[in-house]
């Protein structure tokens, strides 16, 4: 390719036939070509007469209009189904190389030490920072409030967690001194841009956390993490979930390095992220007995998710997310609910036909499970509960039980989600919905 006048055109050299291809994702144009060319804002590409020119739809002094051709490592084996069904069921069973994917060069399991190359940069100014504020939607949304506590916990700040749309209708105060984080697997999602431009206008750091090199929240933001999940085709997003959770932590254990009294802490979780792979594995064997449970459940018209404390983040993922997949992708009703506020209302729509899932792991919150537990049963209900192996006195109660392997506290959110993961992919299966593209929905949200 020759450029054509003032950098803004490029035609073929010579005889050689050239083909220009548009899409809204690079990934749908990988069996064609790697080399991709990455619009801004207002930007219009025409191509006439075998010659592609970039043009502005509102020109300012300072805007270049050359854009750079970029080269894509992705591979078109990464978007194909291989042996599966179903872009939604390989994603779920990459998540051990996806995780392992994202660590990779990032954390060192001999040191204990973490370091995240795109923040390096600016981590002084992140720890003179005086709150967090993570911002995203839907999935994103839900990564961060698994990790809520743990960031707390780990960076000793305060940490606010925001729906894009909600964070824009409030004209939420933000600072120079804040640092604003915005997670979106594509880095397109429409409202989370909005609000990374709201942010940087108030002098706010901003940091991505995206899934797409060359995205436009990725280019905007002042520094970033690339989670490294590899191509996400199906629109329930899976591997991107574990991924971004995981990205999150990381950060709390680069920010708490030099945190003397947090040190035992950190290589806990440490140890916990160097495990988490052949933990990942030992939950996806169980995608027989999870499809069993299906066949039970895709009759029903509705389904309960409960959990609390840690799982409670499960029960946003797992109890409104995988609700939300569940209603995504199986179009069923399904509601996810803090087992804390069980007395509050919820308790009134427990009885024998309602399917209620439970979150009880052996952490804090165990013993206020247990009694969340006893009331469902006094009232009929039948609780199908997802815990660990060596809990017998939940499985006492259970009228159903998936055992999954234990792991530190604020990990254990990945294991306890992926049943969910496996349960609204076997759903939708049974009822004969398409569970890569769901009616009315888009994989990414570009408009708001």
């Amino acid at each position: 390719m020759q450029r054509l006048d003032s950098s803004t055109c490029l035609h073929a050299v010579g005889n050689k036939a050239v083909e220009f291809f548009f899409a809204s994702d690079a990934s749908a144009i990988i069996e064609h070509t790697n080399r991709v060319i990455f619009l801004e804002d207002d930007d219009i590409a025409a191509v006439a007469d075998g010659k592609l020119s970039i043009h502005r739809v509102k020109r300012s002094a300072s805007d270049d209009p050359s854009r750079a051709i970029q080269t894509l490592q992705m591979e078109l084996q990464q978007i194909m189904k291989g042996n599966f069904s179903a872009f939604m069921q390989k994603e779920i069973f990459e998540q051990p190389e996806s995780v392992f994917n994202t660590m990779r060069g990032r954390v060192n399991f001999e040191t204990g030490t973490v370091l995240l190359g795109g923040l390096k940069a600016h981590l002084k100014e992140i720890r003179r920072c005086r709150r967090l504020i993570v911002i995203g939607c839907g999935t994103s949304y839900h990564a961060a409030v698994a990790t809520r506590q743990v960031l707390e916990e780990l960076t000793e700040l305060p940490v606010m967690v925001e729906l894009a749309s909600d964070f824009l209708d409030r004209n939420t105060p933000v600072f120079r001194d804040d640092v604003c984080f915005f997670i979106s697997q594509s880095g397109e999602t429409a409202d989370t841009l909005l609000a990374l431009r709201y942010c940087k206008d108030r002098g706010a750091l901003t940091v991505g956390v995206t899934n797409t090199v060359g995205s436009s929240i990725s280019r905007e933001t002042d520094c970033g993490v690339h989670i490294n999940a590899g191509p996400e085709v199906g629109v329930a997003s899976t591997k991107a979930y574990t991924s971004q959770f995981i990205s999150l932590v990381m950060f709390g254990l680069m920010m708490s390095e030099d945190r003397i009294s947090l040190q035992a802490r950190r290589r806990e979780i440490i140890h916990g992220l160097q495990s988490l792979p052949e933990l990942i594995k030992e939950v996806l064997s169980l995608d027989q007995k999870i499809h069993d449970l299906a066949l039970e459940l895709y009759t029903q018209r509705s389904l309960l998710v409960m959990g609390r404390g840690y799982n409670y983040a499960t029960c946003l993922e797992g109890a409104l997310v995988f609700p939300q997949k569940i209603k995504e992708i199986t179009y069923m009703h399904s509601e996810g609910i803090l087992a804390g506020e069980l007395k509050h209302g919820p308790l009134a729509l427990i009885d024998r036909q309602m399917p209620v899932i439970m979150v009880i792991m052996k952490d804090p919150c165990f013993a206020k499970c247990q009694n969340a537990l006893q009331q469902i049963t006094a009232r009929q209900g039948r609780p199908i509960i997802l815990c660990s192996r060596d809990d017998t006195e939940s499985a006492k109660l259970a009228y159903r039980t998936i055992s999954l392997p234990r792991t530190v506290d604020c990990l254990q959110g990945i294991l306890s989600v992926i049943p969910l993961q496996l349960l609204s992919f076997h759903l939708a299966v049974l009822r004969g919905y398409d569970v890569d593209f769901p009616r009315n929905l888009a994989k990414s949200v570009t408009v708001e």
